[in-house]
């Protein structure tokens, strides 16, 4: 097992902590990660654009003039294609763009990237946030400690004044153990895990 060093919130080391290997120091594939977050980002899509095609437009459906001795091309309703406010051809219509890689590859993932964040070093252990009230600017000066600009902060379940404490900073995110998916931990450049999450993730990749 990997040996990291747990910080507190002034960025001092206060102890060890052990990683499995199996998690976090799985050899790398980025087909294996592109595939993933491919999937997250289609099926976050809305997929509600749409277009009126002739039947869906307001207007007349008689022919607006003969068809034949005005020596132009041949017309039928005002809804055609071809007119101006006329309907669209092969236009966009709501649809789900939504997708399944299966569920041992989203974790062969998600375990690749922890694996990647603690190869590069970008992967942090706080002992705990201590907030006692919900304060912006108090987050900002753990990160600022411990020199970490863009992260994604795993917390667990407890952590409310956390989450409510980094809403209002652009590149800080906080999730719980449940929620952590590949796309978000490739998205920030840090990754850190408060220690009582570390054993909610094992729970979740050991199965």
């Amino acid at each position: 097992m990997a040996v990291v060093d747990v910080f507190n919130c002034k960025a001092e080391k206060v102890s060890q902590v052990e990683l499995v290997e199996d998690i976090y120091n799985v050899e790398v594939k980025t087909c294996v990660l592109h595939e993933v977050v491919t999937m997250q980002l289609a099926n976050r899509r809305a997929g509600t654009s749409s277009v009126k095609t002739r039947s869906d437009v307001q207007g007349s459906t008689r022919k607006l003039f003969k068809q034949k001795g005005t020596g132009r091309a041949r017309r039928g309703d005002i809804k055609s294609p071809l007119l101006r406010g006329g309907g669209s051809v092969f236009g966009p219509h709501p649809r789900s763009y939504a997708y399944k890689v299966p569920k041992k590859v989203r974790r062969l993932a998600l375990k690749m990237a922890l694996s990647e964040k603690a190869q590069s070093q970008f992967l942090l252990v706080l002992d705990k946030f201590d907030l006692e009230q919900i304060k912006t600017q108090q987050v900002v000066q753990i990160l600022n400690a411990l020199k970490v600009e863009k992260a994604l902060i795993v917390a667990d379940t407890g952590d409310e004044l956390l989450r409510l404490s980094c809403r209002n900073l652009p590149h800080v995110k906080v999730l719980k153990p449940e929620g952590l998916n590949v796309y978000d931990i490739m998205k920030y450049k840090h990754l850190l895990l408060v220690e009582p999450s570390i054993k909610a993730i094992e729970g979740r990749l050991l199965k």
